[in-house]
């Protein structure tokens, strides 16, 4: 379950999550369903929100970088992480 959300393709890894967004703190909850359950504190505005999960997922998992690539006005987001391998990617937000 937790594999599928988490996959390579190419170079980079793809990771789905479900974001709460205006949370008390920003954090990783873990796997819920078919997603990587995400806090964050921003609020989902002018992509505050989407920027906050890019840096939450980029320095949980090493990542250089981190891109939402779908779901921007949405709870339900792909995010795009560069330079980390997937199995790093699922040690660090499954494990």
């Amino acid at each position: 379950m937790a594999h599928e959300c988490i996959r390579a393709e190419k170079d980079t890894v793809l990771v789905d999550v479900l974001v709460v967004p205006n949370a008390s703190r920003t954090t990783v909850v873990g796997v819920h369903g078919d997603r990587i359950k995400v806090r964050v504190a921003a609020a989902p505005e002018k992509g505050n929100a989407n920027r906050a999960v890019e840096r939450l997922l980029a320095v949980s998992t090493g990542a250089g970088r981190a891109a939402v690539v779908s779901g921007q006005t949405a709870r339900i987001k792909t995010v795009r992480l560069w330079g980390v391998g997937v199995e790093t990617v699922r040690a660090c937000l499954v494990d």
